[in-house]
């Protein structure tokens, strides 16, 4: 268990910082471009899942999967988590009303365990090939 402690606190880490350009670019693309908050969201999102991919190869999971195997699944679950982004933001902003800054906290945790249970046993995994 302290293992799966330790990955998960290395991961909040590494997510912390993809977290960081996801939001510096949602927000700077809102304020700048007057984006629409939904697409602003998904670009910040592929910024941090390039961002995520590099620490948690490195650092949170240490993989020994070779990039050609690793990256194409880190993107599956990165697609399937920005996905989930962006649907999970325009039911929370459109359909509810919610203010975008409070959607977009709202998805993040969300999005964060998805991230987190198919990368740590799909992606970086020992056992799964």
């Amino acid at each position: 268990m302290s293992h799966f402690v330790s990955q998960l606190s290395r991961f909040g880490a590494v997510g912390a910082v993809g977290t960081g350009a996801h939001y510096a670019l949602f927000l700077a693309l809102i304020h700048t471009v007057d984006a629409d908050p939904v697409a602003a969201s998904a670009a910040g999102a592929t910024l941090g899942a390039c961002v995520n991919y590099v620490l948690n190869y490195r650092y949170t999971f240490r993989s020994a999967r070779r990039h050609r195997e690793a990256l194409p699944r880190f993107f599956a679950v990165a697609a399937a988590g920005l996905l989930l982004n962006t649907t999970l933001m325009a039911i929370l902003i459109d359909a509810l009303g919610m203010h975008y800054l409070i959607a977009q906290i709202v998805t993040t945790l969300g999005v964060l365990l998805w991230n987190f249970l198919a990368n740590r046993h799909w992606t970086f995994g020992k056992d799964a090939t």
